[in-house]
């Protein structure tokens, strides 16, 4: 059974210990949370209620189910937490502030409702994350890597951060050191123009990665915004051309990242430009395109070996294999991975801020967060799990794949030509 190998938690203990002085199961509450957020009773008969809050729509539709299909197979692997059923839904967070604090505010409004797994898009979680935070309820995303959802990385909390926000996807300070240092001591290139929309994912990582290559000696000739609605570039590309850039860095969204590979592929002043995208493309459908033949694409390290979740006991093949057997393929997204094991951990939280009383489960929402501000050395899919003070979860070693043209889009996965860890 998986809680069999779920590993024992300070708060589940101090728990155990209570009833095994002689108290009921009612009175271990006092061992678990302090009530202050509120608590959750679901009776006998009920499902504890849980959501994913992911991009459900867009002008992109490839893989959009990826990130709640993952979390669905990680309730399924886990099973019941105290003889209870958990019952998952997801919201569409439809990757804007407004859609993210559209979706938290209908959470807030559900009380049976303990947790979130989700956004998927930093966007959304400036929206929701405020709202989520008030109400007491916790969240931890796949897939948000925005610096100002967290920290600084140097003990200071960002623009966004809000109590009760996790993520298992890396802080983006890390993805721009790594293609700042790609580009300078691989590529060797002193002059990069930057595109990005203007959000908090994609300005975030725009700056993150401008303030690590001049801190490399390296230039940067424009930082341009760019509609994510746009479709033809041609002129920001002129302008962008006027600085002479050797190479261009792209944390852009999809289809805004087609058409730019696309049309600086045809331009004569940049046809010879270096191409680094962000992990947003990280993905088949992208490197499969004929423009994205070269383009190379940074993101997390994907390469997930034996690693395997300890909450559930699977690894890697399992969950890819429920992917191709109950979706027809496997998994699009590149955060496939991270939303198990965030939806994982979001469950052994839930286990550790409970206990039965009379029958009826009772969930303390202050022990939800309190387990996982103690979160450290848990093994994931995506490799050892340890949570900041600021919520920053999952391990920062980033890779970067180079595009091997149309039908080899899996193949430009495993293409790896560069490797980052924090020093």
């Amino acid at each position: 059974m998986a809680g069999a190998r779920r590993t024992a938690t300070l708060l589940a203990a101090l728990a155990l210990l209570a009833a095994g002085c002689g108290g009921s199961e009612g009175e271990a509450a006092g061992s678990v949370g302090d009530g202050s957020l509120g608590v959750v009773r679901v009776e006998p008969g009920d499902a504890i209620q849980i959501r994913t809050m992911t991009r459900l729509s867009g002008p992109v539709t490839d893989g959009l189910t990826t990130y709640h299909q993952a979390a669905v197979f990680a309730v399924a692997d886990y099973g019941p937490i105290r003889g209870f059923a958990v019952e998952l839904a997801a919201l569409d967070e439809q990757c804007t502030p407004e859609g993210g604090e559209q979706a938290a505010r209908a959470v807030v409004d559900d009380a049976a409702i303990v947790g979130v797994v989700g956004t998927s898009c930093s966007a959304a979680a400036t929206g929701a994350s405020p709202v989520l935070s008030a109400a007491g309820l916790t969240m931890i995303s796949p897939s948000n890597s925005s610096p100002s959802l967290t920290s600084d990385l140097a003990g200071n909390p960002s623009e966004f951060y809000r109590p009760g926000y996790y993520r298992t996807a890396q802080n983006d300070l890390y993805q721009g050191e790594a293609v700042a240092s790609f580009l300078r001591d691989v590529i060797e290139v002193d002059r990069v123009a930057v595109i990005h929309h203007g959000d908090a994912y994609t300005k975030g990582l725009a700056a993150a990665f401008g303030t690590a290559f001049e801190a490399t000696g390296g230039s940067i000739t424009g930082m341009v915004e760019v509609d994510r609605d746009a479709t033809d570039v041609t002129g920001v590309l002129a302008r962008i051309a006027a600085g002479n850039p050797e190479a261009l860095f792209l944390p852009v969204t999809r289809p805004l990242a087609d058409y730019v590979v696309e049309q600086t592929s045809t331009s004569d002043a940049l046809g010879q430009a270096v191409l680094v995208a962000a992990d947003t493309v990280l993905n088949a459908p992208f490197l499969e395109l004929e423009a994205a033949d070269g383009v190379f694409v940074a993101g997390p390290d994907l390469r997930y070996g034996d690693n395997a979740n300890q909450s559930t006991g699977k690894a890697a093949d399992h969950v890819i294999q429920r992917f191709v057997d109950e979706t027809g393929g496997p998994p699009i997204r590149a955060f496939w991975a991270h939303s198990y094991d965030a939806a994982t951990l979001l469950l052994d939280a839930i286990h550790a801020a409970s206990w039965l009383d009379d029958g009826v489960l009772v969930i303390d929402r202050a022990a939800i967060r309190q387990h996982l501000d103690q979160v450290s050395g848990f093994d994931g899919i995506i490799g050892r799990i340890s949570c900041s003070a600021f919520g920053d979860c999952g391990p920062a070693n980033m890779m970067i794949v180079r595009g091997l043209g149309p039908g080899r889009g899996a193949a430009s996965l495993r293409n790896v030509v560069y490797e980052f860890s924090p020093s």
